[in-house]
Formats: structure tokens, C-alpha cells, sequence
């Protein structure tokens, strides 16, 4: 039976029409429930039968948080010399070149400056699709001045966490980063400048252990991943069944790791009233 294909993109055969579904539909890993694409997006990417938050790339994140999608971003320009020289399977720098392509980013992060419910704030969104978000040099360079712009021009700062953690492949250079930021975070709090913390799925390593858990206000969106190594490993390194929804933002919740639990319809309206108490 010969195939043709029609303008419109879709198939036929003998006069029988054949609509294309391929990327339509998404499975829900939680329900298992098959949705349609176009209802998963406009409900911001919760699922609509069990309330799974699906993981969402830095620009939805912006998207979401700054009215009219309307921002500034700056600081995307640096980007990793490679400065191990650093290869495992492959050279890191093909892995640098690859990710650079795939998210049109320099990095695992973007710098904006916008406005969330008519109020200025600045914000530091990680790119998970970006070697898993991992922090090496240029993560770290950009978070600083992203928290050095907020301090200079005391506006409230926003970073939100998407991260498997350092970059191995920049070794120490990664680890100097926790430090670098967290000294450039403690001068923002001397400003009593707000620092709001967003801790999504996943967010562990040493991002957990800096930058992510130093918010004036530490919150997370539901179900998400937050700890330092994951949960095969600590079981396998104390021998010890964890307890259920160990490190899931609703335990940590419940154990005063984290200040609240917020959905992501709730998420702007949330911020916008905890910076209108904190600048009150």
C-alpha cells in the first residue's frame, strides 16, 4: 500500500486519512495516566489527575514567575574553558558543546531581571537539561552576580534550584563555588536585601549544601528531590531501609528542613506576599 503525505503533514493511504499523534500525548510516571500535551502545558505542567509536578526547563520558569514573560537576562555570555582538560567517556568539552546546542544556553543557569507582580526582582534559574544542572565555574560566576546585582541594586533575589550537584568534571573549581556564593549571599543578607530559595526537582549535592538551604525563605514546589547524596546511596552506605518519602520536599517539610511546601499555581503569588512582609 503506498503512503503519500499531505501538506498538512498528515498521512494517507487509498483515500484513508491518518492523523500523526507522536508527541501529543504524556504519560504521567506517578498515575500512569496518558494526557494530552496541550492540557499538561496549560495546566503548567501539573499533571491533572494525581498532581505531579513535571520537571520544567529555566525559560517555563521564568515564564511562570515574571508577568509578561517580560525580562532582562544578563551574564549569559560566560561559558567553561575546560580548565581540567577533563575527558571520561568523552572530553568534557564535547559534552560542554553538546549541551550548549541541545538548551541554546552558555550554562546551566539564566540571569533575569523582571518583574513578578509589579514588583523588581532578580532571578537565577538552573537548567537542568544542562549536564543536569550541575555547578562548575560558570554557574557559580553567574549565581555571584546575579546576588551581587541584587544586592547593588537592593532588589529582592530569587534562585531557583534544578541540580544533580558540582560538576565533577571541573573537580575543586566546582567545590570553590559553595564557598564563593555563600560569602556573596552573606553580604546580601547584611543589606537585608530578601532572598528567596526555590528548591525544585531535583535539587541535591552541593548545591543543596550552599546556596539552595541559605534563603531567607526556603521553599519547594511538591514531591521534589532535595538532599545532599540520593537515597540508593545513603541505604547502601548505612545498611538501613530509609523511611517512606525520605527526602522528598514533604518530609524535610515536616522535619523543619524547609519553610513551606508551595504548588506551582500557588508559586507567584506566594513570593509576592512573603517579599511584600519581608519588605513591609
Amino acid at each position: 500500500m503506498a503512503w503519500f503525505k499531505r501538506e498538512s503533514g498528515e498521512l494517507e493511504t487509498s483515500g484513508e486519512k491518518t492523523v500523526r499523534t507522536e508527541g501529543l500525548w504524556v504519560k504521567c510516571e506517578n498515575c500512569r495516566q496518558i494526557i494530552w500535551k496541550k492540557d499538561l502545558e496549560e495546566n503548567m505542567n501539573v499533571c491533572p489527575k494525581c498532581d505531579k509536578h513535571f520537571r520544567i526547563d529555566a525559560r517555563n520558569r521564568l515564564a511562570q514567575l515574571i508577568d509578561d514573560n517580560q525580562y532582562e537576562t544578563f551574564d549569559g555570555d560566560i561559558a567553561s574553558t575546560d580548565p581540567l582538560k577533563f575527558v571520561d567517556l568523552k572530553p568534557y568539552s564535547s559534552r560542554l558543546k553538546q549541551a550548549q546546542q541541545d538548551t541554546g544556553l552558555k550554562d546551566a543557569v539564566i540571569n533575569a531581571q523582571g518583574k513578578l507582580m509589579g514588583r523588581h526582582v532578580i532571578a537565577s534559574v538552573m537548567e537542568y537539561a544542562f549536564i543536569g544542572g550541575s555547578m562548575g565555574a560558570v554557574v557559580g560566576e553567574a549565581i555571584t552576580r546575579g546576588v551581587e546585582r541584587a544586592a547593588d541594586k537592593r532588589i529582592p533575589l530569587i534562585i531557583v534550584s534544578a541540580s544533580g550537584g558540582a560538576r565533577m568534571m571541573e573537580g575543586v573549581i566546582s567545590l570553590m563555588q559553595l564557598a564563593k556564593i555563600s560569602a556573596s549571599l552573606a553580604r546580601l543578607d547584611e543589606l537585608k536585601v530578601p532572598y528567596i530559595s526555590l528548591l525544585t526537582d531535583p535539587t541535591t549535592g552541593g548545591v543543596t549544601a550552599s546556596f539552595a538551604m541559605l534563603g531567607d525563605l526556603n521553599i519547594a514546589e511538591p514531591g521534589a528531590l532535595i538532599g545532599f547524596a540520593g537515597p540508593r546511596v545513603i541505604e547502601q552506605t548505612i545498611r538501613q531501609k530509609l523511611p517512606p518519602g525520605f527526602q522528598r520536599s514533604e518530609f524535610l517539610l515536616q522535619h523543619g528542613m524547609l519553610d513551606a511546601v508551595v504548588p506551582r499555581k500557588e508559586l507567584k503569588p506566594y513570593i509576592s506576599r512573603a517579599l511584600d512582609f519581608m519588605t513591609a
